[in-house]
């Protein structure tokens, strides 16, 4: 992991990698490329992660509110179990400074991204079905 590292999107070859790396990871929630470019008009921080010059993973940082932050991390299944979500996560965890708490959501069947997750001390707080949806969404929490 020497050559790990983490970039901000900052145009739209980076945002295309970053919407990549999201519709890999959660199929069931796939955007365009507009509705990837609201993220980053809403004031969301979009990173991605690199293994040298090798894509390998993105996050979304969202603004706190109320005293919680929102981190999503994210890794293409074929670079999981390699330390990389832990070095995403430990780099974008210090954009939610200064909030008590921080909420993830995680795809239900991404047994990987749940069990990450509460290694890090979330717990989850509820489980759903969006109207209309068949695919069942986790919110966990932790409290900083």
């Amino acid at each position: 992991m020497s050559g790990f590292r983490v970039r901000l999107v900052d145009g739209d070859e980076a945002l295309e990698e970053w919407r990549y790396v999201h519709n890999v990871v959660v199929p069931p929630a796939a955007m365009s490329a507009a509705e990837a470019g609201e993220r980053l008009a809403r004031g969301y921080r979009l990173e991605n992660a690199y293994d040298g010059d090798v894509l390998v993973g993105c996050s979304t940082v969202r603004p706190v509110v109320d005293g919680v932050g929102t981190v999503i991390v994210r890794v293409l299944p074929e670079f999981r179990r390699r330390g990389f979500g832990t070095a995403l996560y430990e780099h974008v965890i210090a954009g939610v400074r200064g909030a008590e708490a921080v909420e993830t959501c995680v795809l239900g069947v991404n047994e990987d991204g749940v069990r990450f997750a509460r290694r890090w001390g979330f717990v989850e707080v509820e489980r759903y079905v969006l109207d209309g949806e068949s695919d069942e969404w986790v919110d966990l929490r932790c409290a900083l």
